[in-house]
């Protein structure tokens, strides 16, 4: 996962949304809402197709989706569920882009903690690695252990367990890919003898397809070879390296 920077909608298409908004909170006090048939209709709508596309153009070129960053992303996706959040349903920053299995597995599951407030990771609204942490022998996402509580980040273990982030063999393989990828561009950059790290980031942003690159000099991954090494060695060019990163990363 990494952060996703949520884009702004145009005045005249967030105002047909909030028109929508507002006829579903009318049909839902009278009692005459039907959430699915409302969002079928909506979703043929030039407004709804104006957020799809937006949505995707968050995402770059391949488009992937907002929760593995694996898999293409193909519908718009209700953070909170639509079912049973419809005063949610058309409004713009609850909606994401999801592939078809994240959204198979996620469907209308929304753990919530004891004060109300959601237990998955929202991507577009916080750095998702302050709750996750990879594995780079398995290739899976898991929950990160926060040292400070000395205990598993409750919003990591959720979104690991609703998203199946440790069991989707696809997903594992195409994260430990990246690593590898990511690790063999920091070889080679060692072997030169002096990294420079404008060239290093910028290949090494360009080969990160599954946004570990906050794992690999944030996280547990900065102890770990090439990143440790690198770091230890090489001080000044991990220091540009995070300097660069911080802006990409870490919005």
């Amino acid at each position: 996962m990494r952060h996703v920077i949520r884009a702004h909608l145009k005045a005249d298409v967030e105002n047909k949304l909030k028109k929508r908004q507002n006829e579903v909170n009318r049909k839902r006090t009278g009692g005459s809402l039907d959430i699915e048939r409302e969002w079928k209709n909506a979703r043929k709508t030039h407004p709804l197709q104006v957020v799809l596309a937006t949505l995707k153009g968050m995402m770059g070129v391949r488009e992937r989706c907002m929760y593995c960053l694996d898999s293409h992303g193909t519908d718009i996706e209700h953070f909170w569920p639509k079912t049973p959040y419809p005063g949610k349903m058309f409004v713009w920053p609850n909606l994401l882009l999801c592939c078809a299995e994240c959204g198979r597995f996620k469907g209308s599951r929304f753990p919530l903690s004891d004060d109300g407030q959601p237990l998955l990771v929202d991507p577009t609204v916080e750095n998702p690695w302050q709750h996750l942490d990879f594995d780079p022998i398995t290739g899976n996402m898991v929950a990160r252990f926060d040292v400070q509580v000395n205990d598993w980040s409750p919003k990591g273990l959720k979104t690991v367990e609703v998203l199946q982030l440790d069991r989707r063999e696809a997903l594992a393989s195409g994260y430990r890919k990246t690593f590898m990828r990511l690790s063999a561009l920091v070889e080679q950059y060692l072997a030169t003898g002096t990294p420079i790290a404008t060239d290093l980031i910028t290949k090494l942003w360009e080969g990160d397809d599954h946004g570990l690159l906050n794992w690999c000099f944030f996280g547990s991954g900065q102890t770990m070879p090439p990143f440790g090494t690198l770091r230890a060695n090489h001080p000044q060019a991990w220091a540009e390296s995070i300097a660069a990163l911080e802006m990409l990363v870490n919005p």
